[in-house]
């Protein structure tokens, strides 16, 4: 890479991952493309342009300590009317969460991304996702945590195949990520992988006009 990030942004790096997908899937028809907001949705968006295909997304939200909510000790997600939480054992183990705390916090994260999903999603209802390829899409992979309750979320509602498809990652977050779905595709797995953002030239934040719009641009790509 000649010290350059692969990715100039978000859409470029969608663009990439839409072309790549593309070569996976062939001809596969009825295929959905969900995005985790708020960064992953404007991947998918370009994905899901690339491939004909519906866009939706699965609302993700961290599931932080109750006294340090940075360090997350799960994640829950919600696709459709299906919500799925997942833990991040070793935080768990070593902080000694109470049970009643891990609930109270998941209660009001689900609260928060239920609000959310209604701001993003507006009146249209879900894509619908059983027995379809549905294609799960974050700007990247970090600890997984978000994308394992995405697909845990996803599961529920009964596709046919489930993808994950992000345009950087961790390389031992995609190698783990790959015996829980039907396929993994990761454009760039530095060994020396440290954040997302290194794989970007602008990573700035996206914000919740932009997912939107994203949104009712892909919204007329199938369904």
């Amino acid at each position: 890479m000649s010290g350059h990030p692969p990715f100039a942004d978000r859409r470029d790096a969608g663009r990439a991952l839409g072309a790549a997908l593309a070569g996976r899937l062939g001809e596969a028809a009825d295929v959905v493309v969900l995005g985790l907001p708020r960064g992953g949705v404007v991947v998918a968006a370009e994905v899901a342009a690339a491939l004909g295909a519906a866009l939706d997304l699965v609302a993700v939200r961290k599931l932080g300590l109750p006294w340090q909510p940075e360090l997350a000790m799960g994640a829950i997600a919600a696709a459709g009317d299906a919500v799925e939480a997942v833990r991040t054992d070793q935080v768990l183990a070593r902080a000694h969460v109470a049970p009643a705390a891990f609930e109270e916090v998941r209660q009001r994260e689900l609260t928060e991304l239920r609000r959310r999903e209604q701001a993003y999603r507006g009146i249209r209802p879900p894509v619908p996702l059983a027995g379809r390829t549905v294609v799960v899409v974050d700007d990247g992979l970090a600890t997984g945590a978000t994308m394992r309750a995405a697909v845990a979320a996803v599961r529920r509602s009964h596709p046919a195949r489930v993808l994950v498809a992000v345009p950087v990652g961790s390389p031992h977050t995609c190698a783990e990520l790959a015996a829980s779905v039907d396929d993994v595709v990761c454009l760039w797995t530095p060994a020396s992988f440290s954040a997302v953002g290194q794989g970007y030239g602008d990573f700035g934040a996206t914000s919740d006009d932009e997912v939107r719009e994203a949104l009712a641009t892909g919204a007329s790509g199938g369904n």
